[in-house]
């Protein structure tokens, strides 16, 4: 039998089943069979894998941490091969392979005890083991800190001469009278034969020394009587004194408790200077992540956003009626855990009434005056974008209304150049404020994430994904539900029924888009910058607004923007941001091939965000990237327009001249370009060859997608061409200016139908 290290029940063993989790392990065993799931244990770091990454338990056992396990994305750790890990084993298979578990405690002494698991049972570490875990002088002997039974040689009292031994007066002293030998107090240990020796000088000697030590001390004793009695004298004479010291020290203590209760209030941001003492805080809980030892409540209040931890048991959530968005009042020391400030809560408690108003109020007042951007300075003078100024501070505004209150950011934008380029503008304003915000290391991945459309819309698929997203991780880390920032996208009907699903949820959501709105669309949004709202008919691209929004929500980014707008022009740029861009050193050629490199890497793997490469294309400069892909871009494209134009068909209705190709039959459906890309640059090369107005078709087995010089209202082209072919199911997919879809059986008819709709209705300059 034995003691538990941390709570000192007897047990068969060093730990008891309740502390189990509490303490580290270190295994020195040879085979998966001898670990015990459910322990956390010391490793260390094999390698990484796409799935996760090898943890070295022991000498002779290696483990998985999925990426699924871990409360952060695996590409945000910076653990290296050969660093040393805490992880629990949660399962060991039949096959051998070990299963392991995130561990929220990454250094020892973060555990409550640390034994050493052998193939014999566990055992005590060597006393002499380095161990950050050690108490300090004097500290408890229980944790991992070994209990020491003295033996009979340890309890026996040191030798001492006469003219080492105490005083009669120096024994008064009760910190000097010492019971047990140190065994750690220098004398030379005693070999087996001085013990012997010693042993047989006892026998003869004990009854000499007795009268001896009687004789030789008679005086002293005499002296101590007489101490004694002077000590009564002094009790008597101050025993006022004593009561009145012991009155003043009840005074202190009703002083000390009275001072806990009423500890000021310490805004987060003021927290940074009072490390190592207990602050009392007040503020919106942001969110609550469950961690394998404790609950980290993230709270903001009018300053700063800072993570408290409780913790009841590992794993075990602290504090359950505590939800998102309640506002408490927490007391607990202030530490760095990592680097990072961190609150080991006390006591939280939840306000209510007058209190959390009062304390809403402050939030609401503060929040409102840091949200605003300010007046509006746009990045290059631009009459359509001057025209949504306004538009442009409110979206701003709200976005980083969003990053302060602790919401994430999902920018949704189409996966096309102009959509990528309007995207990475936010993001690149976005994320700085939510490293400043967050005191998590992984915050940029948990409160900002940008995610391509399949369609250039946003609808049902898209917003079925957030919502599932979105209550994936309040789930599993209590975050609040999102912005949703629309780039490029959320102006044309086929996104209604997204925001419909968005409002089951109260989920809010922005948009920034050039594409002409469909009527009533933009009354689902919470606010949006628009040009064609006011009026505006000449040609701006999204970037372009995105840019100069992005600017407004981060001023420290606006250098890095400059050259977006020129990036996001196929042709006709305006001046004024080809000049903006040529003063960020970027030059006409520099713009082309980021444009070609961007719609390249548009195309493939459109599902994805792609952050790190996007950013090095239009924010690294890495030498010879952005030519390269864009070599790659014009050969595809060059390619794929030669073999267009080879099998072109014309017809000509009304003096209007139709350049009709099958892109089904005519390119390559599944690589590079996508038929909308390949219809644009056709059509740019095709228009200059024709005297009279020309209309490029792209027509493949049931889309069909229109270019012209001219405005040209493709939803007015559908439903008169739908007369002519009423069987045909022809639909229009991104508003007015996006393609038809219909079906495949009715080809030829859909075909027929618009060229009469469009050759009656076009107007030639």
């Amino acid at each position: 039998m034995g003691n538990c290290i941390i709570c000192g029940t007897s047990v068969d063993g060093h730990i008891c089943p309740s502390h189990e989790e509490d303490a580290v392990f270190e295994f020195e065993g040879s085979n998966p069979e001898q670990l015990t799931p459910g322990r956390y244990y010391e490793g260390t770091v094999d390698g990484y894998a796409e799935f996760g990454v090898f943890v070295d338990i022991g000498d002779h056992v290696t483990g998985l941490l999925h990426r699924s396990e871990l409360d952060r994305r695996l590409d945000s750790l910076d653990w290296e091969p050969g660093d040393t890990v805490y992880v629990q084993v949660t399962d060991v298979r039949d096959n051998g392979n070990v299963d392991l578990g995130w561990s929220i405690r990454q250094r020892k002494r973060e555990f409550r005890g640390h034994l050493v698991q052998t193939p014999q049972g566990d055992e005590l570490p060597d006393a002499d083991d380095e161990d950050d875990d050690r108490p300090s002088e004097g500290a408890s002997r229980s944790g991992n800190t070994e209990t020491r039974t003295p033996s009979t040689a340890d309890a026996e009292p040191e030798r001492t001469t006469e003219s080492d031994a105490p005083s009669a007066g120096e024994a008064e002293n009760d910190d000097q009278v010492t019971t047990d030998a140190d065994p750690d107090a220098g004398a030379a240990p005693a070999t087996e034969q001085d013990e012997a020796d010693e042993a047989a000088d006892a026998d003869g000697d004990d009854a000499d020394d007795a009268e001896a030590d009687d004789a030789e001390h008679g005086d002293d004793a005499v002296a101590a009587e007489a101490d004694a009695d002077d000590a009564e004298a002094d009790d008597a004479e101050h025993g006022d004194d004593a009561v009145a010291a012991e009155a003043d020290a009840d005074d202190e203590a009703d002083e000390a408790d009275e001072a806990s209760e009423e500890l000021s209030r310490t805004t987060l941001e003021d927290v940074a200077d009072d490390v190592g003492q207990v602050v009392r805080v007040e503020g919106e809980v942001v969110s609550i992540r469950q961690t394998s030892g404790p609950t980290v409540f993230e709270l903001r209040d009018e300053t700063a956003v800072i993570e408290a931890a409780a913790f009841e048991s590992a794993g075990v959530r602290a504090y359950p009626d505590v939800e998102v968005d309640d506002v408490v009042r927490i007391d607990g020391e202030v530490e760095r855990h990592n680097g990072d400030l961190q609150i080991e809560t006390e006591v939280l408690d939840v306000l209510e009434g007058d209190e959390a108003d009062a304390v809403r109020t402050r939030l609401e007042d503060a929040l409102a005056a840091e949200a605003d951007p300010g007046e509006v300075d746009l990045l290059a003078e631009h009459e359509s974008v001057a025209a949504v100024g306004d538009e442009i501070r409110d979206v701003a505004a709200t976005i980083r209304q969003a990053v302060f209150t602790g919401r994430p950011v999902v920018v949704r934008h189409t996966a096309t150049a102009d959509g990528y380029a309007a995207g990475a503008a936010i993001e690149r304003a976005v994320l700085p404020l939510v490293r400043e915000e967050h005191a998590r290391d992984d915050a940029e991945y948990h409160f900002f994430e940008r995610r391509p459309l399949d369609d250039p819309f946003y609808g049902m698929d898209a917003a079925t994904d957030d919502v599932t997203e979105m209550l994936s991780d309040r789930e599993r880390h209590g975050e609040q539900f999102p912005l949703v920032v629309l780039a490029d996208a959320g102006s044309t009907a086929e996104s209604e029924e997204g925001y419909e699903f968005l409002d089951v949820y109260d989920v809010e959501r922005v948009a920034v888009d050039a594409t002409t709105p469909d009527e009533g669309v933009l009354d689902g949004l919470a606010a949006y910058v628009n040009p064609h709202t006011a009026g505006v008919e000449e040609t701006v691209t999204t970037t372009a607004l995105a840019a100069n929004v992005a600017a407004h929500v981060n001023e420290s980014v606006r250098e890095d923007l400059a050259h977006l707008p020129a990036v996001s022009y196929w042709e006709d740029a305006p001046e004024g941001y080809v000049d903006l861009a040529r003063d960020a050193e970027y030059d006409v050629t520099d713009v082309t091939e980021l444009r070609q490199a961007i719609a390249l890497e548009a195309f493939y793997q459109s599902y994805k965000d792609k952050r790190e490469l996007v950013d090095d294309l239009l924010f690294g400069r890495r030498e010879g990237l952005s030519g390269h892909v864009s070599d790659q871009f014009r050969e595809k494209m060059e390619k794929e327009v030669e073999t267009a134009r080879r099998n072109l068909t014309e017809r000509t209705a009304e003096g209007v001249t139709f350049a009709v190709v099958d892109t089904d039959a005519f390119s390559h459906r599944f690589d590079f370009p996508p038929e909308a890309l390949l219809v644009d640059e056709l059509h740019r090369a095709l228009r200059d060859e024709y005297d009279e107005p020309v209309v490029t078709v792209g027509m493949g087995r049931d889309d069909m997608r229109l270019r012209s010089q001219e405005s040209l209202d493709v939803r007015r082209v559908a439903e008169q061409a739908e007369g002519a072919a009423p069987e045909a199911g022809i639909e229009v997919v991104g508003g007015r200016e996006g393609h038809l879809e219909y079906l495949a059986g009715e080809r030829d008819a859909v075909l027929n139908a618009v060229v009469s709709a469009i050759a009656k209705t076009f107007k030639p300059a």
